[in-house]
């Protein structure tokens, strides 16, 4: 059958002419539908500005902590991001301070942006929720990098301890949380107390502290003397307070002698002094006897006359030690173990076979 026939018939069954009419109508069908059917164009995304933050969360539990991590984010809005870019840890009581800094991202507004329907002032409060925690923390600072201003600062830290705790405290110890180390142990000395059960500790620690505001700071607190910080190590925990910024526990020092005094002793105590006797520290003497004198106490009788006598006691001892003492030479004046010395304090000895207190009556040269 030919193609086309005398009629003009396609096959001798359709005209052309009405099969061009068809083919136009489909043509116009099929562009009509794709113009109906094609997406709308998306808006144009709006300009996006950013900028760094840090974030107090406060003290948070073990759990809270293990989770955060830098990389988080949290969406506040469709144009509005939050994401960590460093996390910072404190021990802080049973629990950790958290400190984070962040990027926030929102729409430009004049020299800031908006996040969350407002600027990120310093004082406002900013949630973060994801799908393994929900925490919230104030604004401190904005601008700068994306990571905190930290620096290691060396403390010297005072406290009372068990005795058990106190020996387990070495130089090199680290205090770690999550696995970051947020203070190093570098020295330490103890001392006896008038208790057995209880030493006077100091501690000389890096601390990994970070700038706010021109403060230096360890989590929540600002670095001075006599503020209070926690170490909890493995073994033990300092919760001691500072005493001097900078390295250095033994400052200034020097050998003193110091005439100490003890009345009312019992003889046979009395007899247990002699020279040469020590109280050493961390290997280092930190007083020796030089000299021991033993008088009889003197004690006061009243006859049946109602007279008055001064006679000697027949078991008690006064007993005098003259002691070279390493001290230390502050602007406050002189400290032996950690605590003043002047003429009428007490000070305590622990001189291995028996630990005495006495009284300072007098401190040489």
């Amino acid at each position: 059958m030919p193609f086309l026939d005398d009629d003009g018939n396609l096959f001798g069954l359709v005209n052309v002419v009405d099969a061009l009419v068809v083919l136009l109508v489909l043509a116009v069908a099929i562009a009509g539908a794709a113009l109906v059917f094609q997406p709308e164009p998306e808006p144009d995304s709006p300009d996006y500005a950013t900028t760094n933050a840090t974030l107090d969360l406060g003290t948070q539990p073990a759990s809270i902590v293990a989770a955060i991590n830098e990389g988080d984010t949290y969406n506040a809005s469709s144009t509005s991001q939050l994401t960590i870019t460093d996390v910072y840890l404190t021990p802080q009581g049973a629990e950790t301070h958290v400190v984070l800094r962040v990027q926030l991202r929102g729409t430009p507004t004049g020299d800031s942006l908006t996040y969350a329907d407002a600027p990120p002032r310093i004082g406002r409060l900013l949630d973060i929720t994801t799908n393994r925690y929900q925490v919230n923390g104030n604004i401190r600072s904005v601008g700068g990098d994306n990571a905190l201003d930290t620096e290691t600062t060396t403390v010297v830290l005072r406290d009372m301890m068990a005795t058990a705790d106190a020996e387990a405290v070495a130089p090199g110890d680290e205090i770690r949380i999550t696995g970051r180390t947020v203070a190093t142990i570098e020295n330490v000395t103890t001392y006896a107390t008038n208790d057995p059960a209880q030493r006077r500790v100091f501690v000389e620690a890096d601390l990994q502290t970070y700038q706010q505001l021109g403060d230096r700071r360890f989590g929540g607190t600002q670095v001075r003397r006599g503020q209070s910080i926690t170490l909890p190590a493995e073994q033990y925990v300092i919760d001691g307070k500072i005493e001097q910024i900078g390295s250095g526990i033994d400052g200034t020092t020097a050998n003193r002698t110091v005439t100490l005094r003890m009345n009312d002793v019992r003889e046979d105590m009395a007899e247990a002094f002699e020279p040469g006797m020590t109280e050493r520290t961390g290997g280092k003497t930190v007083a020796r006897v030089t000299n021991v004198s033993v008088e009889p106490s003197l004690m006061i009788t009243t006859g049946q006359n109602g007279s008055v006598n001064v006679v000697e006691h027949p078991l008690n001892r006064e007993v005098t030690l003259t002691t070279e003492l390493r001290v230390r030479e502050t602007a406050s004046g002189v400290q032996f173990k950690g605590q003043p010395i002047r003429q009428g304090s007490s000070v305590v000895l622990d001189l291995g076979t028996i630990t005495v207190e006495a009284q300072v009556v007098s401190i040489g040269s």
